[in-house]
């Protein structure tokens, strides 16, 4: 029994943000009936390489616990198809552009009208008011647009995106917990409601500290690269033969560092004395640290400041963080039975409960896959209703 077993999930969403939300829920035992348009399916299963089987992997990354389903939107026959998943789901999750979905007869205000306890979460670029609530919204884009961008990056080079659709998961992670919290109002309540959440949104709630320091002081911050704005050292530095993560966050662990890097009069320079003195002096500080670890390895200094207590970390590649001891020892990574794949590994779950565990139950569907099972779902409870 997952903490959700028993809540059905109508998923219209596809690419990322809302995938993820739903897989999220799937995680947690809620039964998601993923619905995707004939032929293609999700954007995401045209994406790659790589793919297996003829399979990509980028949707094999946010789509496990599901059922998929074929409806074709399009037609009067589709759309009343969807109508009677939707009215036979606790929750609604769609994340088309806005006013698509009340266009097609399935928007919140038709659903609640003949369920009014059904919870309905629309994600999109730019949020359901506002001028730009019609424009097509995109991670990279919206990266732009919101100012994580600006902030990524070397100093004297052009502003870059993250490494993943960061934004699309952080949205999806509002999502998520904005469903899980109205299915709790719901509990108490009997009352449904709407969650809308954007990218955009999203993006500037994950601004934390950099947006508070320009609300609140007006200082407009800057491209950094690895460094940390407020604190030093707290980047990457490279050592002999590859890079490493060091972060003295406070004065103690300043000291302990120097310690251990064999500069202990480094700690009692005036100049480097505070955090404060260390950032005012960081032109100073950094290359003189950048200078000495390049003279041992990664694994030398991660070990000798990891014995002093200091925040360290190489800086791995994908082959390496998968392969590190803490990581095995999670056991995140998990393999489950594929149609096309006899064993197929993906990340599982982050988050542990003790008395209810998430897990992988399904793997990512074949597009389809679960046609029958749906329409005998939805005959079983209209014979039920009748």
């Amino acid at each position: 029994m997952g903490i959700l077993t028993g809540i059905r999930v109508a998923d219209f969403t596809r690419v990322v943000s809302g995938p993820f939300a739903t897989m999220l829920l799937g995680d947690l035992g809620a039964d998601v009936f993923k619905v995707e348009r004939p032929g293609t399916g999700d954007d995401t299963r045209g994406w790659g390489p790589p793919f297996i089987g003829g399979e990509s992997t980028y949707f094999f990354s946010v789509n496990r616990n599901k059922k998929s389903v074929v409806i074709d939107l399009r037609t009067p026959e589709g759309r009343e198809l969807a109508r009677r998943l939707c009215l036979n789901c606790d929750v609604v999750v769609e994340n088309f552009r806005v006013g698509f979905m009340d266009r097609i007869g399935l928007g919140y205000e038709t659903l609640r009208a003949e369920r009014s306890d059904i919870i309905y979460c629309s994600i999109s670029g730019f949020g359901q008011t506002g001028p730009y609530r019609d424009r097509a919204g995109y991670d990279v884009p919206i990266q732009a647009m919101g100012g994580l961008m600006s902030i990524t990056g070397e100093p004297d080079r052009p502003p870059v995106k993250t490494g993943v659709a960061l934004v699309d998961v952080i949205a999806a992670q509002y999502a998520f917990s904005g469903v899980l919290a109205a299915l709790y109002h719901r509990e108490r309540t009997g009352q449904g409601q709407r969650i809308d959440v954007s990218l955009l949104s999203a993006e500037l709630a994950a601004l934390i500290n950099l947006a508070s320091a320009y609300l609140v002081a007006g200082e407009m911050p800057m491209r950094r690269g690895n460094a940390h704005p407020s604190i030093v050292p707290y980047q990457v530095f490279g050592a002999s033969d590859g890079y490493v993560m060091i972060g003295a966050a406070n004065d103690k662990l300043f000291a302990a560092f120097c310690t251990a890097a064999g500069r202990p009069e480094w700690a009692s320079d005036p100049r480097f004395r505070t955090n404060v003195d260390r950032v005012q002096n960081r032109d100073i500080l950094v290359p003189l640290i950048d200078e000495l670890v390049r003279n041992d390895t990664v694994a030398s200094w991660v070990e000798r400041l990891q014995r002093a207590g200091v925040a360290v970390a190489p800086v791995n590649d994908m082959a390496q963080a998968f392969a590190d001891p803490q990581v095995v020892a999670s056991g995140q990574v998990v393999t489950v039975a594929h149609p096309v794949m006899e064993r197929l590994p993906l990340v599982g779950p982050a988050a542990i409960f003790s008395q209810t565990p998430a897990e992988v139950r399904l793997p990512p569907p074949l597009l389809g896959q679960h046609n029958a099972e749906v329409l005998d779902y939805l005959e079983a409870r209209d014979d039920s209703a009748g």
